[in-house]
């Protein structure tokens, strides 16, 4: 029994199923339905690419960011290393001054200073030529990635645009095929279209406006009086013809024939 009614209620939902997938394929048939979705998804696929060229603005502020950061460091790196310089050439001045006498050189306070000032010097040169260098690499790797989304961004953009065309193609389409379809219908006696319905019932009030036209002139006279008339018009022209004929020579008028002349009134 329970397994009875659970196929009968399979059954119930897969009909209700089945004709609720019919009736929303019809409405997404619909032209005005199909150029609705396709303006979503339009302005869907903008909204996304909007967001993108956003997060590409950001890349190439970070772009800029980096390499000012890359000047500031070099510049640092330049400034270092003339100090580096300085220190070097103090010190040698006072090698000069010594005569090249290393020893009291180095007990030069002033060698100390600076021994001290270019050792300095040096270690942070060091640290800020391995800066530059990250940041150079960060720079490069972040200049290819902006380029790559650069060209990625004009290919979505040509396919937005592909997309606006396919969009009236896509209702041209429905609109040409629905068309086709109830001339199809209508040539197989299957077409429910109200339109082509419409259209035989005004043929057919027309057929009956005119056969009930003809049948009130003939009840009236007016073809039998038509055609008299134009049999007087005809006889009229013929015995105008016949005269003329006559008068110029043509043809000659009949004489009466022995039983019209049997049949004249004797005179008084």
């Amino acid at each position: 029994m329970f397994k009875a009614i659970s196929k009968y209620v399979r059954a119930v939902w897969y009909l209700m199923t089945s004709r609720i997938d019919k009736a929303s394929e019809t409405l997404r048939l619909n032209p005005g339905v199909i150029s609705a979705n396709y303006d979503r998804i339009i302005e869907e696929k903008r909204m996304r690419l909007n967001q993108y060229k956003d997060a590409v603005s950001a890349m190439i502020a970070q772009e800029e960011s980096k390499k000012e950061k890359l000047r500031a460091v070099t510049e640092e790196i330049g400034k270092l290393e003339k100090l580096r310089a300085g220190a070097a050439a103090k010190a040698k001045k006072l090698v000069e001054q010594y005569g090249g006498n290393p020893e009291a050189v180095k007990n030069d306070p002033e060698y100390l200073k600076c021994q001290a000032a270019f050792k300095d010097f040096s270690s942070t040169l060091a640290e800020k030529q391995k800066r530059a260098n990250e940041i150079d690499d960060d720079l490069k790797q972040l200049v290819a990635n902006v380029n790559g989304h650069k060209t990625q961004i004009q290919t979505l953009m040509r396919d937005l645009d592909k997309i606006k065309e396919e969009k009236h193609d896509a209702v041209a389409d429905v609109l040409s095929s629905s068309e086709e379809k109830q001339i199809a219908d209508m040539m197989t006696g299957l077409s429910n279209d109200r339109t082509s319905e419409e259209l035989r019932e005004l043929r057919e009030l027309r057929q009956k406006a005119s056969a009930n036209a003809r049948v009130s002139r003939e009840l009236a006279g007016m073809d039998t009086q038509r055609a008299e008339s134009e049999f007087m018009e005809y006889a009229q022209a013929s015995e105008t013809d016949d005269e003329f004929d006559a008068l110029i020579g043509l043809s000659k008028k009949e004489t009466a024939t022995p039983a019209q002349q049997e049949t004249k009134i004797p005179e008084a």
